[in-house]
């Protein structure tokens, strides 16, 4: 499955942005296993086996539809210059327990019971281990859980109590919003990205926005979604359990505000916690993270046309060292972090401006951006850097009901034509569902080594992990490897 196009190249230069695959979504069934699209929730480099390994969210739907979440693995050509082409899919990789899928349905529809967890799964972060096995992060817990290479569960984390959403009596929910809930993470905005540390033994798990309570107080309630200050979680991975939180510092608000013309289309205070947030964390080589940092603007379900002013696609580089544990202290209320509290550093500037670059190439922005990876290296020891992103499968609601449509659109110019069929029925002749993009970016040597990766062709940092458990755990992983590829031929 191979359903792609490409958009015109500029000259690589270092972390310049090269080209983009536009892969179209298909649709075969009005919900059925064999719907193809949405897996740009996270994305990961495997260089056990050459595949790049995409992330499904819930499905389309929202939370109200049941969709087996599952992973998408498939191969990419990527040339000296990062010119990125030839995507082919693989068979996907359904996520289960005890034999029976996850499923992407909110817990008051799956379950029954708004306070029961159960199969309900919205997947956003994803890690492979030296073992083959996937470590995946989710919104609706928030959770995180371990599956094998065929995506079978194999065990839960333990994740700190003070981020479960709870209501004012205790009692979890994981549905509702504020002011239903009163503690832990926001509604769908729990855990946004996943990462591992390089040599396998921590893993990295961000929220979305700031906790529902962590922000400062306006009409008697303290607001998350007037926050700047959301967490990042680093877990034990032989336990499972978490071992600190940090917090991570948004952009202002007022910030983004500036970079859009005029005041119509400015963000709100309400907004700042809510619809400015993060979507993906990556270790790099050198023991520092890249974040994805963004609104909630650009070419997807909502804006299918594009005519909101996109404020901020970013990339930063964030660093732990330094920063306060902050486990055991609430910042509800708080608009700053209290004296003697310090943050993880990122700098004023961010890595890499995704919005400037798209713009200046005249290539569409999607909404969510949402996986980040970085190529094997390359002829002239550079990298191709790839940014994904989710398209929500391209299914939309009307306001005030609850039945979805396949959401069909001419393009993202202002002029385009939309159209909303049923679930399942082909989009009208000149129009398409909402596509995944593959972005492609270029890092020079230089700018690679500065990551601390290596400009020439040695193991990779999952490789090294496997070598240093012996080449016996490497056969045995690189022999379940391949019966997986063998299973996706």
């Amino acid at each position: 499955m191979s359903a792609t196009s490409v958009f015109a190249s500029i000259p690589a230069q270092a972390i310049e942005f090269v080209n983009a695959l536009r892969i179209q979504n298909v649709v075969t069934g009005a919900n059925d296993a064999n719907r193809f699209g949405g897996f740009g929730s996270d994305l990961v480099y495997n260089a056990t086996d050459g595949l790049y390994y995409g992330l499904t969210d819930r499905g389309p739907g929202g939370g109200l539809l049941d969709y087996a979440p599952r992973i998408q693995s498939f191969s990419l050509n990527v040339a000296t210059s990062g010119a990125v082409s030839n995507f082919a899919a693989r068979a996907p990789i359904v996520f289960t327990r005890d034999g029976v899928a996850f499923s992407g349905q909110n817990p008051g529809l799956l379950a029954g019971d708004k306070s029961v967890l159960g199969r309900s799964f919205d997947p956003e972060g994803l890690a492979i281990r030296s073992n083959g096995n996937f470590i995946v992060s989710d919104e609706y817990g928030p959770s995180i859980y371990e599956f094998d290479s065929q995506g079978r569960y194999v065990r839960d984390f333990t994740v700190p109590a003070n981020l479960l959403p709870k209501q004012s009596n205790g009692t979890p929910n994981y549905v509702d919003g504020r002011p239903t809930i009163t503690g832990g993470r926001q509604d769908n905005r729990g855990f946004e990205g996943l990462t591992l540390s390089n040599d396998g033994t921590k893993a990295y798990a961000i929220l979305q926005d700031p906790l529902v309570n962590e922000g400062p107080v306006n009409g008697g309630e303290a607001q998350g979604r007037r926050g700047q200050n959301l967490r990042i979680v680093e877990f034990d991975v032989a336990t499972g359990t978490a071992t600190a939180q940090f917090a991570y510092t948004l952009e202002r608000n007022a910030d983004i505000n500036a970079r859009i013309p005029g005041t119509a289309n400015d963000f709100t205070a309400t907004q700042q916690g809510r619809s400015i947030g993060v979507s993906s964390i990556t270790q790099l080589p050198d023991g520092r993270f890249l974040v994805i940092e963004r609104d909630n603007r650009g070419w997807g379900v909502d804006d299918s046309a594009n005519r909101l002013p996109v404020g901020s696609k970013r990339v930063y580089i964030v660093d732990k060292t330094g920063a306060t544990d902050i486990s055991n202290l609430s910042l509800a209320g708080l608009s700053v972090l209290p004296q003697g509290v310090t943050a993880v550093s990122k700098g004023s500037q961010p890595f890499l401006d995704i919005q400037a670059l798209l713009v200046a190439a005249g290539v569409p922005i999607a909404e969510k951006l949402e996986g980040l990876s970085f190529s094997p290296v390359l002829a002239d020891g550079g990298r191709a850097l790839f940014v994904i992103s989710d398209n929500d499968f391209s299914v939309t609601q009307f306001d005030g009901s609850s039945t979805q449509f396949e959401y069909c659109t001419s393009g993202p110019e202002a002029n385009a034509v939309s159209f909303t069929p049923a679930l399942g029925t082909p989009c009208p002749a000149g129009t398409s569902l909402i596509p995944t993009f593959l972005y492609s970016f270029k890092l020079s040597a230089t700018e690679a080594a500065a990551l601390g990766f290596a400009t020439s062709a040695v193991p990779e940092p999952a490789s090294w992990a496997m070598m240093i458990g012996g080449f016996g755990l490497v056969g045995g992983a690189m022999r379940r490897r391949r019966r997986t590829t063998v299973r996706y031929a």
